[in-house]
């Protein structure tokens, strides 16, 4: 792979280049310039690149020599690489290596990612492999260091903890460019001292704080504080006047347009319909999964659907290339085509379609016509990253009864319980009205009410949550995955015990992942052995089999998009309104565990 240099190394051989006394390594001509410095389109441009940084951007004729490689882009557009200011790779359930191989060929040139999914189950050493594969490819990993791991200590059991010697060892590495999402955004709005001294550990560094925020506050002092606590960014934006609130005081609204939480249509209205500028607003994936990553795309995905909600093309690349660079304070090298920066440059077919002709990344073509043009070898986890199912014993469909409370003589009862919201990250706390069948609750097809269970698979102690939750539609069977934002412990949830315990111990005997089964038999499997999040095999082959898990959701009667996904975010304690952990229910709003019962 070739060195990229910094911009102090080589000032005055791009000097020379630009000065036409040295030749360019490779010269881009005649393309138009998508210049998202002043948003305009420049025609007959030239982009002059040596020791894979941009030299000139012009008439760059004086800087071609008999060995300078030159690129015709007559018919295309230059625009600069792709940034995925958000992204957690360990949802797309492949390898960083495989991660890249999917999206490059998309004009993806740079990421952001928070490991704090692998870092949930592994720790640091899990953070650790995923830097050291970033560092193996030409795609540009940055990281940010997990802030919350666990996100709510008291809530769950996870298989590792971050202290803050360790957050601040972290923050010290120049791979690690900020702090993860601080998701304990109540400890950092009541002043708690153990968040703010991370907080502090970041900011003597002069590192980013990327925010989570997403209590529905418009401009009020919750959010006020929170972001002079020193939070900079934010994806967890679902309403268009909570967009315009946060970047009217200065924080950057990261809109999120992943394979679940789809927020583009919603918080384009901020732009589209007002006369602000779009200079705090982002693009990015949050969380993506391979089939999605294969047929829709990525960045270039994204900013597709910027503009079909009424954004401009320009203004929707500059929301994924120089508004993210000028978040995270990369844009001395990043975000835009000038002299100077990295030559990341993507060219395009169509500026509406945002069809990705020819992706260079430090110079180079790694991509062309949606085929990879360079060979990245498959990684391969230590069996210590493959050992992570701590439940020593066989579960039975009797481990899934939920029993009434001692005493209680009614035929029904009330709970609490989970409303799901497609494609929206929140969920709705309600409550139900369950009959009572031998001193037992089950699942109620005819409204639509699934148990659901969670079961700690670190420590070994196998303690059980259970609830109910409603909007899946199952008409049969059960689902089960490892996938479980943020401890990632085992979730399941169906139409009655048999299949569940099927469902669960087949996930344990392979490691973890995702499996859907009906009356007794598994109708699709996806084995993710790699801390049960992420599979070693070739990205084509995870895809295929998430499309088979799909369509298998589908056969046992779910219709929604993305249905993994939403369960995955079912025992995720910071997100509102109502979840479920190996502890019990949590109320998101109050940050308190709940009964699950409404009287007893």
């Amino acid at each position: 792979m070739k060195k990229r240099y910094r911009l102090s190394e080589v000032t005055k051989q791009l000097v020379l280049v630009a000065s036409g006394k040295e030749k360019a390594d490779l010269v881009i001509q005649n393309g138009t310039l998508v210049n998202v410095n002043t948003g305009e389109l420049l025609p007959h441009v030239d982009v002059a690149i040596s020791h894979g940084r941009i030299a000139l951007v012009g008439d760059a004729s004086h800087t071609i020599g008999e060995a300078t490689k030159v690129i015709d882009a007559n018919g295309l557009y230059i625009a600069p690489g792709f940034i995925d200011g958000h992204i957690h790779v360990e949802s797309s359930m492949v390898t960083v290596k495989e991660y890249a191989k999917a999206v490059m060929t998309h004009g993806t040139t740079a990421i952001i990612m928070d490991p704090h999914e692998i870092a949930n189950v592994l720790g640091l050493e899990g953070i650790g492999m995923m830097i050291q594969e970033g560092k193996e490819i030409p795609l540009n990993v940055y990281t940010t260091m997990p802030s919350c791991v666990p996100a709510t200590a008291d809530f769950e059991t996870t298989g590792a903890q971050l202290s803050l010697r360790d957050i601040a060892a972290g923050l010290k590495q120049d791979t690690i460019i900020g702090l993860g999402e601080m998701m304990n955004y109540p400890g950092v709005l009541n002043a708690d001292s153990s968040v703010h001294n991370i907080l502090k550990a970041t900011l003597d560094r002069d590192k980013i704080i990327t925010g989570h925020y997403p209590a529905p506050d418009a401009g009020g002092a919750g959010l006020n504080a929170y972001i002079a606590s020193g939070a900079r960014c934010c994806h967890e934006t679902v309403r268009m006047e909570d967009a315009l609130a946060k970047m009217r005081l200065g924080m950057y609204v990261q809109v999120r347009e992943g394979s679940a939480w789809c927020d583009v249509k919603e918080i384009a209205k901020a732009l589209t319909t007002t006369s602000i500028d779009s200079r705090f607003a982002c693009l990015v994936s949050d969380d993506t999964h391979p089939d999605h990553l294969i047929t829709q795309g990525h960045m270039d995905h994204i900013i597709r659907r910027a503009i079909e909600e009424g954004i401009p093309p320009i203004t929707a690349i500059q929301m994924a290339t120089l508004n993210t660079a000028q978040c995270f304070s990369i844009d001395r090298d990043l975000g835009s085509v000038s002299p100077g920066k990295w030559a990341d440059i993507v060219l395009l077919e169509d500026l509406d379609t945002i069809k990705v002709a020819m992706t260079l990344i430090n110079g180079e073509c790694v991509a062309k016509d949606g085929k990879m043009l360079c060979e990245l070898y498959t990684s391969s986890y230590p069996d210590s990253a493959k050992q992570t199912m701590a439940i020593h014993e066989t579960l039975k469909p009797e481990d899934f009864i939920i029993p009434i409370p001692e005493g209680y003589n009614k035929e029904t009862i009330g709970i609490h319980l989970i409303e799901i919201i497609e494609t929206i990250a929140t969920t709705h706390h309600r409550e139900a009205i369950l009959p009572i069948k031998s001193g037992t609750l089950s699942s109620d097809l005819s409204q639509d009410i699934l148990k659901l269970a969670v079961i700690d698979r670190h420590s070994g102690l196998q303690t059980m949550g259970k609830g109910f939750v409603k909007g899946f539609k199952l008409t049969s069977g059960a689902v089960a995955s490892t996938v479980a934002h943020d401890a990632h412990n085992l979730c399941i949830l169906g139409t009655n015990d048999e299949d569940m315990a099927l469902a669960a111990n087949t996930l344990i005997e392979c490691g973890g992942g995702q499996v859907v089964v009906q009356n007794g038999v598994v109708l699709a499997l996806n084995p993710l052995p790699v801390a049960g999040l992420m599979s070693e095999d070739p990205i084509e082959i995870v895809a295929k089999r998430v499309a088979e898990i799909d369509e298998a959701w589908k056969t046992i009667g779910c219709p929604i998009a993305s249905p993994f996904m939403t369960m995955a975010l079912l025992s995720l304690a910071v997100i509102p309104e109502l979840r479920l952990t190996n502890k019990g229910l949590i109320d998101t709003n109050t940050f308190e565990p709940i009964s699950l019962y409404i009287e007893a």
